[in-house]
């Protein structure tokens, strides 16, 4: 089965999908309900690519037919409609080798996203706010779910910290491009002089864990501490010890959450974060493209930013890896950030292939 040009060959995913379909009929297949659903999803994704595959060698097939009958034509009155086809089957191509480039082991996984602002106190801490907004509104025109899990409030403005967990398929895939130090320059509303200033905010994106993946945390090495909520957050802030910190002791991992009024809720919370660096730092410290990861670290050392925010004295977003940049500020913080993602997977692909 060929694809105009051919992205891949379709026939592996269909030997794998009948592969994990001949699984399902073996005796005790349910009696794992944890593997049987692992294999459910299998099946599920390689049936998305193999029906995705055959839509468009479908409209390619029609799109020759199209162009026989056109050959024949005199007056030229399919060329329109043959116009309007091709751009259609470019663009379905172009979605599915772009979905090529999220193949990575971990692509596919919900993602936790965090910011922490850099040194400078309210300018940095508002930047951080305003990084908030802006993946927040990219979550939601992007159809993923938005949880926030802990949010750490300014002294004065903006923000200390924010964990977010991104629920929908690919998340951690597109978000990833996103780690890194994000430099913002502009006017500051908080100084009285009204000078230039420069802010740095860092973000950092861990792929979230289900229980299916080992990752071994003994008891004895955590030390988790309660202590009470501050900020915003009405006439339950302060009255009980909910929030939970949680430390790592063999790492020094320090998780916390605060956003729940249950005290067990926001240890849950705090221990699928813990649990996430943790399989992060696992798949650093395993994976043979350790050259890799590491250049993946220098990239977010504070200081070298990824991509540089200009307000003031232009309007500019520049990707400093991909050199892609646009003067329309104000959409970028809207949250689209889609042309910054594409490029970036486009031209590095996925730092989880082989």
């Amino acid at each position: 089965m060929l694809l105009c040009g051919g992205l891949f060959d379709i026939e592996v995913k269909e030997k794998e999908k009948a592969a994990f379909e001949e699984k399902v009929h073996r005796p005790g297949f349910w009696d794992n309900n944890e593997t049987a659903q692992q294999v459910m999803r299998d099946i599920a994704e390689r049936r998305q690519w193999i029906e995705a595959w055959q839509k468009i060698d479908k409209k390619c097939s029609e799109l020759r037919e199209l162009t026989e009958l056109a050959d024949s034509e005199e007056d030229g009155s399919l060329a329109e409609e043959m116009d309007r086809e091709a751009k259609g089957l470019e663009k379905a191509v172009a979605e599915l080798e772009f979905r090529k480039m999220l193949g990575g082991v971990n692509d596919e996984k919900n993602a936790i996203l965090t910011i922490h602002p850099g040194a400078g106190g309210t300018e940095s801490q508002d930047w951080a706010q305003m990084l908030m907004r802006m993946y927040l509104r990219w979550m939601e025109r992007a159809g993923y779910q938005s949880d926030v899990l802990d949010l750490q409030d300014g002294d004065e403005a903006g923000i200390k910290s924010v964990s977010i967990e991104v629920t929908g398929p690919y998340a951690y895939g597109h978000l990833k491009a996103e780690a890194g130090v994000h430099r913002l320059v502009r006017i500051s509303p908080f100084d009285a002089n009204k000078r230039r200033h420069t802010s740095f905010a860092s973000v950092f994106i861990y792929p979230e864990i289900d229980n299916a993946i080992e990752v071994d945390v003994d008891e004895k090495d955590l030390r988790i501490d309660t202590y009470r909520s501050s900020g915003a957050g009405g006439q339950h802030v302060n009255k009980t010890s909910s929030a939970i910190r949680i430390t790592h002791i063999p790492t020094g991992i320090v998780v916390q959450c605060q956003n729940e009024r249950s005290q067990h809720r926001n240890k849950e919370a705090a221990m699928k974060i813990l649990f996430s660096r943790l399989y992060q730092m696992k798949m650093e410290e395993q994976e043979a493209r350790l050259a890799k990861l590491e250049s993946t670290k220098r990239d977010i050392a504070w200081g070298s930013q990824i991509r540089s925010y200009v307000f003031h004295p232009y309007n500019m977003v520049k990707d400093h890896r991909t050199d892609w940049e646009t003067s329309n500020v104000s959409a970028v913080m809207d949250g689209d950030l889609d042309d910054f993602i594409h490029a970036y997977l486009l031209q590095h692909g996925s730092l989880d292939h082989a």
